[in-house]
């Protein structure tokens, strides 16, 4: 069994750190987060998924949960199945992107994080990440407050934190951004995610036989690549893996997106403390982003929401599309 390299969680939470001394420096931002959903508990580091997130991470100022669509309205007229095939057959209208290894995915993101779980206003900030495609650099970012549009920061180099010691950077790279290797066929899929999950990093005391064995693992492994590039055929293999995961759910109502998008959210299982979903677009279910929310006391609560803009490659870390 072949794991490839998923980011600890210390390189979500630098980016978070990177956000929020982008905020400190200019008042009127706040922090996004980059992570999409992957099991993981809350809300410690967050966790979300979100360049896809990583992504990490991201409409202005405050942001009110009912806004995002958090709570019971009416029932959901297809399930999760139904609205991963939807997505798949959108994947498969994309334009496909190519990449040398020594290019970049880039990213651009809308998130819209609450300054503190349960409390504060909603605050809103653009990110644009650079990836290395082959795995051979450090990632990339910058980060502007959504109501500034001249208030970007400077590029700033993301590196992983040691796992046994959070304050020590690494050298690892991170894995590589361009998934152009997937199989294109579910079945074929689910097998080559099964052959190679995802690194969780796990704590030394963790039952890695369990985990890495349990069934969910591909699911969590499926999940993970959208924080990177998925070229169309594979993107919707991967659409048709999810749909198979038991558990997910749709949920009730319309869900409007951190850029201000209609969309229906799909909220995946394996979440201790909250819940991550996966948003897509209601008329043409392209896949849209992800958004987290805290449970407290029984109450559901939205922390974030993260919003993709556009992916494109790029030769070069600071270039634009």
């Amino acid at each position: 069994m072949t794991r490839f390299e998923q980011p600890p969680h210390g390189f979500e939470e630098q980016l978070l750190t990177d956000l929020k001394a982008h905020i400190v420096q200019r008042s009127d931002a706040a922090p996004a987060a980059g992570r999409l959903g992957r099991p993981s508990r809350l809300p410690r580091g967050r966790r979300l998924a979100g360049a896809l997130a990583m992504a990490v991470a991201l409409t202005a100022g405050g942001l009110a949960i009912q806004t995002l669509g958090v709570g019971e309205q009416s029932p959901p007229t297809a399930s999760a199945a139904e609205i991963f095939q939807l997505a798949a057959d959108a994947a498969r209208q994309q334009p496909e992107l190519t990449a040398r290894p020594d290019q970049y995915v880039f990213t651009e993101l809308l998130a819209t994080t609450r300054e503190r779980p349960g409390s504060g206003p909603y605050t809103t900030v653009r990110t644009q990440l650079w990836q290395s495609a082959g795995g051979v650099a450090h990632t990339q970012a910058r980060y502007r407050p959504e109501t500034d549009p001249n208030g970007w920061g400077d590029l700033r180099v993301l590196r992983l934190d040691d796992p046994a010691d959070p304050d020590k950077k690494l050298d690892d790279f991170p894995s590589p951004a361009y998934h152009g290797d997937l199989p294109t066929d579910p079945d074929a899929l689910l097998q080559h995610l099964r052959e190679n999950p995802v690194d969780l990093h796990l704590p030394e005391s963790a039952d890695e036989e369990a985990v890495y064995g349990s069934e969910s693992m591909a699911y969590t492994t499926a999940r993970s690549m959208l924080d990177g590039y998925v070229p169309p055929r594979a993107l919707a293999a991967l659409f048709e893996v999810l749909a198979r995961e038991p558990g997910a759910v749709v949920i009730s109502g319309d869900v409007v997106d951190a850029a201000g998008r209609h969309g229906v959210a799909i909220r995946m299982p394996g979440v201790i403390g909250g819940n991550n979903d996966l948003v897509f677009d209601r008329d043409t279910h392209a896949y849209l982003g992800t958004r987290t929310s805290l449970v407290r006391g029984g109450t559901e609560d939205l922390y974030s929401a993260a919003a993709l803009l556009r992916v494109a490659i790029v030769d070069r870390p600071g270039q634009l599309p």
